[in-house]
């Protein structure tokens, strides 16, 4: 049974190259899901003609702001305007509600006396575990990032395929197993040749390309070095409303 990804947002944080923030749409056989959810994810989903109360599932791997940001103003407008009925499921590291709270506060001052009307869950998944996510299985995995942000890389299981994500991060074992065996494999590729700490560079993907195990690899988060250079590489490389078949 095929899944559907596509990259709704497939930039770094600061719009490279033109491109929405981190934004991947997977469709499985009974669910909708978001794997991260950049703060410009609203317009990139209405741009590409999605109704965003179609998803069913967000997925977080860490919270900046290029990963998470979109949620308080998906919730706001499922509240205010899209009148959201469906259930809505939000996944994602530990202290997620309490941290996704302050950030839409922050956003939206006053906000915190309003309630959804539809049901929202929140599920807070601690690492090196699997967690059942509707009917996905998604395993997170420790990754090397900014520690405040909880950083995980993804393992999403999803209609009998797996994607794989790495999230934000320097390379590590962790990662390496989230990416084993793996359907489709998306990795952040934010600088070309450029070191960068907590993040992964083209050449630490390269040096590591015969070992990741996964059936197809995209890159992705790749910032204005990075894409001066995605000509130049083997492996594909996504862009903003890509969407491929696993």
């Amino acid at each position: 049974m095929s899944v559907t990804v596509r990259f709704v947002g497939s930039g770094d944080s600061f719009g490279s190259g033109g491109r929405f923030q981190t934004c991947i749409l997977v469709d499985g056989p009974a669910s909708r899901v978001a794997i991260d959810f950049g703060t410009s994810s609203l317009i990139a989903l209405a741009q590409q003609g999605i109704e965003h109360n179609t998803i069913d599932a967000i997925l977080l791997s860490h919270l900046h702001g290029d990963h998470c940001g979109g949620v308080p103003f998906l919730l706001m407008d499922a509240m205010l305007s899209a009148k959201r009925g469906r259930p809505l499921v939000i996944a994602g590291p530990p202290e997620l509600e309490r941290r996704m709270g302050e950030i839409r506060e922050a956003l939206f001052p006053g906000s915190h006396v309003m309630t959804a009307k539809f049901p929202l869950e929140w599920i807070e998944m601690e690492p090196c575990r699997p967690h059942q996510v509707l009917d996905l299985v998604v395993t997170p995995e420790r990754a090397r990032h900014t520690k405040e942000t909880n950083p995980s890389a993804l393992r999403v299981e999803i209609g009998g395929k797996v994607v794989a994500y790495t999230g934000d991060t320097e390379w590590t074992d962790e990662v390496a197993r989230v990416a084993r065996g793996a359907d489709l494999l998306i990795a952040e590729c934010y600088h070309y040749e450029k070191p960068i700490k907590w993040h992964l560079n083209y050449p630490a993907i390269a040096a590591r390309r015969e070992h990741f195990g996964a059936k197809r690899l995209i890159l992705t988060h790749m910032s204005r070095e990075m894409l001066a250079h995605a000509d130049q590489v083997p492996e594909e490389c996504a862009y903003d409303g890509l969407m491929i078949e696993v």
